[in-house]
C-alpha cells in the first residue's frame, strides 16, 4: 500500500462523518503585509457573533502570529503537531472571542516548507477537528506547495489584496497559480485598507477583469476594508479590532463581508465538509509527490 493509499485509510477511518456541513475557507494573499491575518482573525469573530462555530487555523508555517494578535501565547503549536509531540485536539484553544484556534509556529523555518511525509503526518491529524460551521485557514502569503495544498483543498479561497500596485499584482500572480491547477475553485476578493467605496471597487473591478480575460477564471468581489487607524492600534495593543473598536469603519466593513458569507446560497452555505476538505488535501499532497519523483 502506499504511502496516500495509507493516508487515506487513516482518514476514512476517523470520524469525520460528523463534520459534513464544514464550511472550509481559506484566506490567502499574494503578498505580505497587506492584513490578511488581522482580517482573518477579525472575520472569524464576525463570524462567531453571529452565531456560527468557528475554527481559525494558522496555517502560515514558519511565520505564524494569530496568537500575537489575540494576545496569546500558546503552551503548544502546530510545530509539536508536525513533530508527533502533540495531537492536534491537544493544541486546539478556546479564546474569549467566541472562536477556536490552532496556533502555527514562528521561526522555524523547515515548517515553512515541509517534507512529503511530514506534510502528509498533518493532513492526517486535521481529522481530529470537531464539527464546526467553519473552518478558517489562514496561509502564508505567497505560493509555496504548503499554501497551494490547502488552497485546492479548501470550499473557497478568499485573496486579500491592498490598491497598492505591488499588491494587486501579486493577488493577479496566485490567482494565476490556482487556475494553473485546473480546478473550478471558486475565488472571492477582498480588497483592504481602501480610502473610498470608489477605490475599492476600482481595484476589485481591475483584478476581476484582469483574471477573466487572462486566465478564465471568475473571481468574485467579496467587499471591501477601509484604512482605518483603529486596525494598527488594536495591532499594537494585541487584541482585535473587531473586539476593541467594534464601531470603527473597519469592523462595520467586516461585519457585511461576514453577513455576504454566511447569507449566500443554502446549496454553498454547508460547505463540503471537512471529510471532503481532508481528502481533498491528500490529493492535492499525493500530486506534489508524484510531480517531485517525476523531477
Amino acid at each position: 500500500m502506499d504511502q496516500a493509499a495509507s493516508l487515506r485509510r487513516i482518514v476514512l477511518e476517523k470520524k469525520t462523518e460528523g463534520s459534513s456541513g464544514t464550511r472550509s475557507i481559506v484566506i490567502t494573499s499574494g503578498k505580505g503585509g497587506v492584513g490578511k491575518t488581522s482580517l482573518s482573525v477579525s472575520l472569524s469573530i464576525a463570524l462567531a457573533q453571529d452565531g456560527k462555530s468557528v475554527t481559525l487555523v494558522d496555517a502560515d508555517l514558519g511565520l505564524a502570529n494569530i496568537n500575537v494578535i489575540l494576545g496569546i501565547i500558546p503552551k503548544y503549536n502546530l510545530y509539536h503537531v508536525i513533530k508527533g509531540k502533540k495531537k492536534l485536539k491537544d493544541i486546539i484553544i478556546d479564546v474569549p472571542e467566541g472562536i477556536r484556534i490552532i496556533a502555527g509556529a514562528s521561526g522555524f523555518h523547515q515548517l515553512a516548507n515541509l517534507e512529503q511525509k511530514q506534510r502528509d503526518e498533518f493532513i492526517s491529524s486535521m481529522s481530529e477537528l470537531g464539527n464546526d460551521d467553519y473552518l478558517i485557514i489562514d496561509t502564508g502569503a505567497g505560493i509555496s506547495q504548503n499554501v497551494i495544498s490547502f488552497i485546492m483543498a479548501a470550499d473557497e479561497v478568499i485573496v486579500v489584496t491592498t490598491p497598492e500596485p505591488t499588491a494587486i499584482t501579486d493577488a493577479y500572480g496566485i490567482i494565476k497559480a490556482i487556475a494553473s491547477q485546473g480546478n473550478d475553485k471558486q475565488i472571492r476578493l477582498i480588497v483592504n485598507r481602501v480610502q473610498s467605496v470608489a477605490e475599492g471597487r476600482r481595484v476589485a473591478q481591475r483584478v476581476i477583469n484582469i483574471a477573466g480575460q487572462f486566465l478564465n477564471i471568475k473571481v468574485e468581489e467579496l467587499g471591501f476594508v477601509y484604512e482605518d487607524m483603529y486596525v494598527p492600534k488594536s495591532v499594537r495593543n494585541q487584541k482585535p479590532f473587531i473586539v476593541s473598536y467594534p464601531k470603527s469603519k473597519a469592523s462595520g466593513c467586516v461585519k457585511v463581508i461576514a453577513d455576504r458569507i454566511s447569507n449566500k446560497d443554502p446549496e454553498l452555505q454547508k460547505g463540503s465538509g471537512l471529510g471532503s476538505f481532508i481528502r481533498n488535501l491528500i490529493g492535492s499532497s499525493n500530486l506534489d509527490g508524484d510531480d517531485q519523483k517525476k523531477a
